[in-house]
């Protein structure tokens, strides 16, 4: 079922008051502000069950010939390093190759012969290393959190991994909370406090005024049990779950367009809102804006946590399909490339020979650059 089609909320300039006010300017502000925020919302919730179907029907099982592939192909060079036609610097460059590979093919696997392959070339042994970086990641996290992981954390596993820092943050925010509420209640709240205190709940409670005001317009035109005509009865229980689910959230500005959709409200009357109840207004959709902001940022950080996708590189519902596109359109290249040119030369070790060189000038000329 489509969602109905929202009207346009603002306050807009009259022959008999044709400048805005600083609040009704600040008001239109703050809407133009949340519905593009809606708007980015609305399209990272139509791009990421695109991005998923792609990522699984096209990505994953492309991911897994490549990395069958590139197997096969440290198991190749393995064999050729003890060929004796491979001169000592052919064999050092296949060293750093089968190194790489091995390395990054056993980020997302437990193969004994991938490691055997990598701890002869590289003169250590992988597990040891591994251990030895997951300790020092350990001790870094720690640090930087401010926690302490435990000797039962699974550092191999990220989701257990956030799940501990996560929990040992909260337990030490609430216990610095705690803390700060023991000292706070030995000492004894200046006249200046007790004010300031005073009139942060005065004013919450004329917020929560100002919201309930239009809740209870709204649900006395709505009330479903005073109307008689089944489909309308239908028609508005469903409004009724409308404003219901906006009051639930506290959304102003969800409120305010289903008084504009029901025409309870017109431009005179907006025009028309008191500067005070304005004010109380702006609070209310700064709150809204604010949620907004944290509500997307939770869903790209998911996505990209999701997808491992590096942190600092900024993404957009659009950006997202564009680089899955240009990195399948990749991996297609290098798959190609390892399928139809690079295991076939292993019949013949000339070939290898004059592909080592090729790589290895390409090599230089890329370090060069």
């Amino acid at each position: 079922m489509n969602s109905p089609q929202r009207k346009s909320l603002s306050i807009a300039p009259t022959h008999d008051k044709p400048t805005l006010s600083k609040m009704q300017k600040a008001f239109n502000t703050l809407i133009e502000k949340i519905e593009k925020k809606r708007a980015l919302l609305s399209d990272w919730e139509k791009a990421i069950p695109a991005f998923q179907q792609k990522y699984a029907a096209d990505l994953i099982p492309l991911k897994a010939k490549y990395d069958e592939l590139r197997i096969r192909l440290a198991h190749h060079f393995d064999q050729i390093c003890h060929e004796k036609g491979i001169n000592k610097s052919e064999r050092s460059f296949i060293a750093g190759l089968v190194v790489d590979m091995t390395e990054d093919l056993l980020t997302e696997r437990d193969d004994p012969e991938l490691k055997a392959i990598f701890n002869r070339y590289s003169g250590v042994d992988y597990d040891t290393e591994a251990a030895a970086e997951l300790d020092d990641a350990k001790v870094m996290l720690e640090h930087v959190f401010g926690v302490e992981l435990g000797d039962d954390v699974d550092m191999s596993s990220p989701d257990d991994m956030v799940e501990r820092i996560a929990r040992q943050m909260h337990e030490n925010a609430e216990a610095e909370a705690q803390e700060r509420e023991e000292q706070q209640a030995k000492r004894k709240k200046t006249a200046r406090q007790v004010a300031a205190e005073s009139k942060k709940e005065a004013e919450q409670a004329e917020l929560s005024q100002s919201v309930r005001e239009v809740y209870r317009k709204l649900a006395s035109a709505l009330h479903p049990d005073r109307e008689s005509d089944p489909a309308e009865r239908d028609r508005k229980t469903a409004l009724m779950q409308r404003v219901n689910q906006a009051y639930a959230r506290n959304n102003l500005l969800q409120l305010l367009e289903l008084q504009l959709e029901l025409e309870h409200i017109d431009q005179d009357a907006l025009k028309n809102i008191s500067q005070d109840r304005l004010k109380h207004y702006n609070a209310i959709l700064k709150e809204q804006l604010a949620e907004l902001d944290a509500e997307i940022m939770c869903v790209e950080v998911d996505f990209m946590e999701r997808y491992e996708l590096d942190p600092f590189e900024p993404v957009s519902p659009e950006s997202v399909m564009i680089d899955l596109d240009d990195h399948l359109a990749e991996l297609h290249s290098d798959t190609e490339r390892i399928e139809t040119e690079m295991l076939p030369m292993f019949d013949d070790i000339k070939k290898v020979k004059a592909w080592i060189k090729r790589a290895r000038n390409e090599a230089r000329m890329n370090s060069f650059d």
